[in-house]
């Protein structure tokens, strides 16, 4: 039982230091819009600084390809427009079940505005059961659950290209309404960095044959990130931070142990944060160009660039492939529809929220499938079908 009594002796000292935390929190702010106004009337030599010692950086930073005093006003959405979303779910396995195996189960959403149509707003479950889904991972020494999450990722995204281009392409034909398909999280995968080669083939390629199909069909195809934790912009505020005439920081910074390295006179500030003092509602940022090297696995024309906007609930990133960055009236139209998304669903894309309440899996739901698995497995003749003693026990236990 939490002990309260104890738990008042701590509060004022958790205040005090809240206390202290936000003074410090408001001076890195100041500090980091100083740097921005320095770095912005030497934005191109920064860039040439970041092309020539990148390799010499112990950070990743991000490259704006608008001056950094770019505070951009965001266009009204086209009055008839389609959106497509996907999102994913899944019942992990476990060998208290009656069968190991799991369930993946995508969420899918097309909405057409102003065009007398009916939405989609179903779900595609499927069962891995097999042997080479259930075991191929061991060999790369990757948990089962671990690469079901990978799979939904490969799953959600093909199913998002599925049903776009099923739309926009003959018989549909629908190509010339202004369209846009969305999935939640980063379009950066961050995971594949620490992956074998093997395991990465698995799964990096599928996806870029799902985004290479949109392009074909010329539909943008974005990632919202909510509530983003990235610092790549702040990154690049190091160099003009950075007190050195050449930014080595293996050479120059590689004594320092104990404490901060000259450059993070703004750590821990986040991009997020910063752009929220900068920032009005409705305004987006200038677009960045990410320079993580998990995206030289990407084909060129499918790296990832960014820009931030402040929807008016929160400062959202907005992560794009270099094909629609690279077409201005695409890019534009795309942030037109993202915040009339927002602005229909309160603070967050409605596509998105509606793909994620038809994916997600309830514990109902998880009790009906394991149900349905066993009844269908009694029916084939199967004998001793039962979960184990200890899934049982956690079933009858009420508190």
């Amino acid at each position: 039982m939490l002990d309260l009594a104890k738990l008042a002796k701590q509060i004022p000292g958790i205040s005090q230091h809240m206390k202290n935390e936000a003074n410090a929190s408001t001076q890195r702010l100041e500090l980091a819009q100083n740097l921005m106004l320095q770095a912005n009337l030497r934005q191109e030599k920064l860039t040439e600084i970041h092309q020539k010692w990148r390799d010499r950086f112990i950070f990743s930073a991000a490259i704006p390809v608008e001056s950094l005093d770019s505070r951009i006003e965001i266009e009204k959405a086209p009055i008839s427009h389609s959106v497509f979303a996907t999102d994913g779910s899944q019942i992990s396995p476990s060998h208290h079940q009656i069968a190991y195996c799991y369930l993946i189960n995508i969420g899918r959403i097309m909405l057409h505005y102003e065009q007398n149509l009916h939405p989609l707003l179903d779900s595609i479950p499927e069962v891995y059961y097999k042997k080479e889904d259930l075991y191929v991972s061991k060999q790369w020494g990757i948990r089962t659950d671990e690469w079901m999450g990978y799979r939904r990722t490969v799953s959600e995204i093909e199913v998002l290209a599925e049903i776009a281009c099923g739309w926009v392409n003959p018989p549909g034909s629908h190509d010339d309404i202004p369209n846009l398909a969305m999935v939640d999280g980063s379009l950066i995968y961050w995971f594949l960095d620490g992956l074998p080669v093997e395991a990465r083939n698995c799964i990096l390629p599928p996806i870029l044959d799902a985004w290479e199909l949109l392009r074909e069909t010329k539909i943008p195809f974005l990632g919202y990130v909510s509530a983003s934790r990235s610092i790549e912009g702040i990154n690049f505020l190091r160099l003009q931070a950075c007190p050195f005439h050449i930014p080595n920081c293996i050479v120059n910074c590689g004594g320092f142990v104990d404490e901060k390295i000259p450059c993070e006179t703004i750590e821990p500030l986040r991009d997020a944060t910063l752009w929220s003092y900068l920032l009005e509602p409705g305004q987006r940022s200038p677009l960045w160009r990410s320079s993580l090297r998990i995206l030289d696995l990407y084909d060129e024309h499918q790296r990832i660039y960014f820009c931030y906007i402040n929807v008016g609930w929160e400062i959202a990133r907005i992560e794009v492939p270099a094909w629609v960055a690279e077409d201005t009236a695409l890019f534009n139209q795309s942030l037109s529809i993202v915040l009339a998304q927002v602005n229909k669903g309160y603070g967050y894309p409605v596509a998105l929220a509606e793909a994620h309440n038809m994916a997600v899996v309830k514990g109902g739901d998880r009790a009906r499938f394991f149900a349905l698995l066993e009844r269908e497995m009694i029916r084939s003749g199967l004998q001793n079908v039962a979960t184990s003693n200890k899934e049982n026990r956690k079933s009858s236990i009420v508190l």
